[in-house]
């Protein structure tokens, strides 16, 4: 009986696969509209469209981002933390406004965008070479690359080029169905294609139109095989309109050829290669050090794989353990001693001072520990600091070293669990553990320290 009903209510209303695709057959439409009209318009008129594209985004965004340059100059020029804090809060919520709004300009340009790749795609198709003037981007891809020749002031744009090794001629246009799955991705969907439904040609167009917003595209993919060979068979396609491709996987990591990969329009490459630069970026010890900027539109190639298959081995990264003499713990040992033993004494004192403020009755002073106020007055108390601890002449005082000493104290053998009760007329309670604030402390004030030599 229920089974009737499903089919019944099936017929009527369709699947939720049709129902999606009836509600992006519009858009369909629309760009099939813009892609007629592009026929006529010569090679340099097309290329255009790309720099009009990218003025549109940015007249769409100028006040939103004429606040946040206005509140990061404000929030750069005051010393006070309480109002950078709350500057650079107001800026977190404006880039969160930014990327709705950079949303919204994307969707109203996406029909003519996907016109103009796939308009792209049919000249490359149809003719063996596109003569446009040339830009000095062209004259910098015709010194790496064969496929573009430069001559007197034009630039002579190849339907054939090198792709993993072969040589290729450009045959694709793209299809009602590709429109469909580029539209679908765009969306942040899943789009399932079978084998020979072009999903390499899909990817082309949310990929430029995204790159358009000058945030970068990550276009994540199973083996360095696919990334290097992908980035090479479609880089063309972008490269025409003045986008840079690069791929992560021809690039050692942590040097500057790998930075530049990620700041190319369009990044291609595997997703360990991606994973793992995305943990070495969080272990870097400053902003210098880091390869990757901040996210803005990826695609996943068989995300079955990546996301589930490939999900269940984590990355791990791991170092070389230094042996011998090099050892930090032999170097370090002695003075972290003296800097617990000395912080066991003062919180000792402490306790003795509060214990007989409270016998002569003065609670204020006795029972301050009990406030977050004491908490700020123990920290006054504890006031060593790591760089205080007596290192070797010309030591240098690094965040690394702080971060070490911080894990050192950790250590079984130093941590301090001393207890600290504050007596009143009533009951006598356990109130913490301060081993884990005077820690806590000692690393802020070291880092702020290492701050202020720094500048």
């Amino acid at each position: 009986m229920f089974s009737i009903l499903s089919k019944s209510v099936t017929k009527i209303f369709g699947t939720k696969s049709e129902r999606d695709i009836k509600a992006i057959m519009p858009i369909v439409d629309k760009i099939k509209e813009e892609y007629a009209r592009l026929h006529e318009l010569s090679d340099d008129a097309l290329r255009g469209k790309s720099y009009e594209f990218k003025q549109r985004i940015q007249d769409f965004l100028a006040a939103i981002d004429e606040q946040i340059t206005s509140l990061r100059e404000q929030g750069n020029a005051t010393e006070d933390v309480d109002e950078k804090e709350t500057f650079f809060s107001q800026i977190d919520k404006l880039n969160e406004e930014r990327n709705k709004q950079l949303e919204v300009v994307l969707l109203e340009i996406l029909p003519e965008a996907f016109a103009v790749v796939k308009e792209t795609a049919r000249r490359f198709t149809e003719n063996k070479k596109l003569v446009v003037t040339a830009t000095v981007e062209d004259k910098f891809i015709a010194a790496k690359k064969a496929n573009v020749v430069i001559e007197g002031d034009k630039a002579i744009w190849h339907n054939q080029w090198l792709a993993a090794g072969n040589q290729i001629t450009w045959d694709m246009i793209h299809y009602d169905v590709q429109l469909i799955g580029g539209i679908v991705l765009h969306q942040g969907k899943i789009s399932e294609m079978g084998t020979g439904e072009g999903k390499t040609l899909v990817s082309t167009l949310p990929t430029y139109l995204n790159a358009l917003a000058g945030r970068g595209v990550h276009l994540v993919t199973v083996n360095d095989y696919l990334a290097k060979r992908d980035s090479e068979w479609n880089a063309p396609l972008f490269e025409f309109h003045g986008l840079k491709v690069d791929c992560i996987d021809k690039h050692e990591p942590n040097t500057d050829e790998r930075r530049q990969a990620y700041m190319a329009d369009i990044t291609y490459g595997t997703n360990n290669e991606f994973g793992f630069d995305y943990l070495r970026d969080n272990m870097a010890r400053s902003l210098e050090d880091q390869v990757q900027r901040p996210h803005h539109f990826a695609m996943v190639d068989e995300v079955d794989s990546v996301l589930i298959d490939d999900a269940r081995t984590p990355l791990i990264i791991s170092g070389p353990i230094p042996k011998g003499d090099e050892q930090e713990f032999e170097a370090f040992q002695p003075r972290v001693h003296k800097l617990v033993e000395a912080q066991k004494q003062i919180v000792q004192n402490f306790l003795v001072e509060a214990k007989k403020a409270i016998a002569a009755g003065d609670k204020k002073e006795g029972g301050l520990a009990l406030t977050d106020e004491g908490l700020d007055h123990l920290a006054v108390k504890l006031g060593l600091k790591y760089y205080e601890i007596p290192f070797p002449k010309g030591f240098e005082f690094t965040t690394q070293i702080v971060l070490f000493l911080d894990q050192f104290i950790d250590c079984p053998n130093y941590y301090t669990k001393k207890a600290i009760q504050v007596f009143n007329e009533k009951k006598a309670a356990e109130l913490m553990l301060f081993s884990g604030d005077v820690r806590k402390y000692g690393t802020a004030k070291a880092m702020s320290r290492q701050r202020e030599l720094n500048a």
